[in-house]
């Protein structure tokens, strides 16, 4: 796998785990235990979207 697919990757579960953060957030019985897990996991793929970038 090239870096650029990595890149593409990462940035393709970045977005999904936005989507997930906002659908939990819409719920009336928000679970903000699995909302806080999806946030740290966003930020460490945040952290090697950039890293990557900067190859």
């Amino acid at each position: 796998m090239s870096t650029l697919d990595h890149l593409d990757e990462l940035k393709k579960e970045h977005a999904e785990l936005s989507r997930m953060v906002e659908e939990e957030q819409k719920k009336l019985s928000a679970d903000y235990l699995y909302i806080s897990e999806l946030k740290k996991r966003k930020l460490r793929i945040k952290e090697q979207i950039v890293r990557q970038s900067q190859v």
